[in-house]
């Protein structure tokens, strides 16, 4: 077994105008002092990274590595979970991801992809220049419109839907391939890779592809009433990436999973800082550390009621609490009578 890395922090909720978010450098060593010993970068944003340059300069990835390190941590991954989003996007929420791609793209639902597609092939090259062996997006989606049909979706509608989502995606895993780094998605409600049945539709799509893998974030599977626990027995070998965020589900006479339109702060389900929330992340932890995982506990902070920076300072001491140092014996060795091989037979009576 392995021991699980950490605790880091997942980057894209701090970042501000204001210091000491609005740098790499102060960021980092803001994250540092409060107990975290990594971060994951959002590449879109270019007050912390710019992804292109660190894709084709090895120069910039060594300054980029060297600003990370310099304040005692470490880089775990780069996110494009904004690009990722773009790969697919059905046109009736084209205008609603404007905002995620260059300003001159508005409205260019192809121009969008392209871009978005590039985007992931830089970041794969920019994850091997930062020696990193994990990525984390998200897969877009064609099909979320028709999560609960009515009308009832035509013949075939799924299957062509996953088709065409392989077809967009392979490219890019092909060159996660190429970086030998682990593209992870996120499986998350919005996008059409939500569950685990999702996520083998896919799989199956693009021929059970090395590198199309599974970022774990047991915040939305708890919101979607799903078993988090079982899955990791099911998923594990396919588990490159680990989102530590916590969530509530309560549910009453008035609302249930889909939240009635309300603002997060009155959802029956709500992401909540850690240990506020319902997630059995001593589990989760065990299971993790059973099957392996030897990556990082990234936590991703998003909460209606915290402050940020308390989720994150508490965050830090709960992921810590929450490590297992791995046994290297059994818990009964002591009582080992020792064997070889005719010992074992003759215990066997042959």
């Amino acid at each position: 077994m392995k021991t699980i890395k950490g605790p880091a922090i997942f980057l894209a909720q701090f970042a501000d105008d204001k210091a000491p978010f609005n740098s790499l450098k102060s960021i980092c060593e803001w994250m540092a002092e409060i107990g975290y010993y990594g971060v994951q970068i959002p590449s879109w944003d270019g007050r912390l990274i710019d992804l292109q340059k660190a894709a084709e300069s090895q120069t910039y990835a060594d300054e980029i590595k060297g600003i990370v390190n310099e304040a005692g941590l470490e880089i775990t991954e780069l996110s494009t979970h904004l690009q990722g989003q773009l790969v697919a996007v059905h046109p009736a929420y084209n205008e609603l991801f404007d905002g995620f791609a260059p300003a001159s793209l508005k409205g260019d639902i192809k121009g969008k992809s392209e871009w978005a597609t590039q985007q992931l092939k830089y970041a794969a090259k920019a994850s091997s220049n930062l020696g990193l062996t994990a990525h984390a997006t998200f897969s877009g989606a064609l099909m979320w419109q028709t999560v609960y049909p009515w009308p009832q979706r035509p013949a075939g509608l799924v299957e062509t839907g996953f088709k065409e989502l392989a077809r967009r995606w392979l490219p890019i895993l092909d060159t996660f391939e190429d970086n030998g780094v682990d593209l992870c998605y996120e499986l998350h409600p919005g996008e059409d890779l939500h569950d685990g049945i999702t996520f083998e539709m896919f799989l199956e799509k693009v021929n059970n592809h090395k590198r199309a893998n599974i970022l774990y974030d047991p915040s939305h599977f708890i919101l979607q009433c799903l078993d988090y626990l079982q899955f990791i027995d099911l998923y594990h070998e396919r588990i490159k990436m680990f989102h530590v965020k916590d969530a509530e589900f309560n549910p009453t006479g008035k609302q249930g999973v889909y939240g009635g339109y309300q603002n997060w702060i009155d959802r029956a389900g709500r992401f909540r800082s850690l240990g506020d929330g319902q997630v059995d992340f001593s589990g989760i932890f065990s299971k993790l550390s059973q099957y392996d995982y030897d990556g990082w506990a990234v936590l991703e902070w998003e909460c209606a009621i915290k402050h940020p920076e308390q989720g994150a300072i508490e965050g830090a001491q709960f992921i810590s609490d929450h490590i297992i140092r791995v046994t290297e014996k059994a818990f009964d060795d002591f009582a080992s009578t020792g064997s070889d091989e005719a010992f074992n037979k003759k215990i066997l009576g042959i």
